[in-house]
Formats: C-alpha cells, sequence, structure tokens
C-alpha cells in the first residue's frame, strides 16, 4: 500500500511539473469547451486518454 502510495505521489508530482513547464494540459486538441450563453462545458477527452496512457505505461513499468 505505501509503495503505491508514493507512485501515485510521484505521478501527480511530475505532471505538476509538466504543466508548471508550460505544456498546454488540459487544453489540447481534441478537448471540447461549449459555451452557451453564461454557462460552459468542459469536456476533456485527449487529455484524459494521454494522462490514461502514461500512467498504464507507468504501472506496468513498476509491475516488472
Amino acid at each position: 500500500m505505501g509503495r503505491t502510495l508514493v507512485v501515485i505521489g510521484l505521478i501527480v508530482a511530475g505532471a505538476g511539473l509538466v504543466v508548471m513547464a508550460g505544456v498546454p494540459l488540459g487544453r489540447l486538441p481534441g478537448d471540447l469547451v461549449i459555451r452557451r450563453g453564461s454557462s460552459t462545458i468542459y469536456l476533456p477527452i485527449v487529455t484524459c486518454l494521454l494522462i490514461s496512457v502514461v500512467v498504464s505505461l507507468v504501472l506496468s513499468f513498476l509491475r516488472r
């Protein structure tokens, strides 16, 4: 359990460093923003796919 928490913390810290470096995580092509009147709906489809792939690769690497 402790090792898993450390890995999750490192992943979150890595994502924070990527965002601080200027990568527009959350504003990638394919993320949908729908604005109607005074309301906005944001659907980060491509961002979620990218995060899923990265997390899957890291976890598969750690299992070996």
